[in-house]
């Protein structure tokens, strides 16, 4: 099983996690690039390393020589934009509110590193990086289900507050999350 050194990402690093992001979306949500939804995919300086309150975290393959400059096997960000409505459920956007909600974003894993725990270490490099920040009062994210392993990853960090599924007359396929902070 290869290692992985878990850092935050350099400029170097965001071709190979702009890939990465892009397959889950089309792989995975089936929706492929949406401008609206995915403009950070696309810009991931601008989104995650310009802010210092925002990060983009990246797993990458370790080569034989332990350098860590193979590919980006992982993905996960975060960034103090909390949900808007619409689309989001109007007392979810209330409820995490922008500048002091901790948004985790593109978790993503490739098919072939993933049920190795990368997730779980991006999670917890994500967590700790908004402790540090001070001004979070919450940390949530939104979920969909159709992403292989992401609810039971979700369920077991965090609880869900919303599943829109369950939403009189169907809501979206989201699922709405918040982890602890403490």
């Amino acid at each position: 099983m290869p290692d992985y050194s878990i850092r935050r990402a350099a400029p170097a690093d965001l071709d190979g996690a702009r890939q990465v992001m892009l397959d889950a979306v089309y792989r995975d949500f089936g929706t492929g690039y949406v401008p609206h939804w995915h403009a950070d995919i696309v810009d991931p300086a601008s989104y995650y390393l310009s802010d210092p309150r925002h990060t983009l975290i990246v797993a990458v393959e370790e080569r034989g020589d332990g350098t860590g400059t193979g590919s980006v096997a992982a993905t996960a960000a975060l960034d103090a934009r909390g949900p808007a409505h619409p689309p989001n459920p109007p007392w979810v956007a209330e409820r995490y509110p922008s500048g002091t909600t901790a948004q985790l974003r593109r978790v993503y894993v490739r098919p072939e590193h993933r049920r190795r725990g990368l997730a779980t270490r991006l999670v917890g490099e994500l967590m700790d990086f908004a402790r540090r920040d001070g001004g979070y009062g919450a940390a949530y994210l939104h979920a969909h289900p159709r992403s292989p392993g992401a609810m039971e990853l979700w369920r077991s960090l965090g609880k869900v507050v919303c599943d829109e599924r369950d939403e009189v007359g169907g809501g979206a396929d989201t699922v709405h999350v918040e982890l602890p902070l403490a």
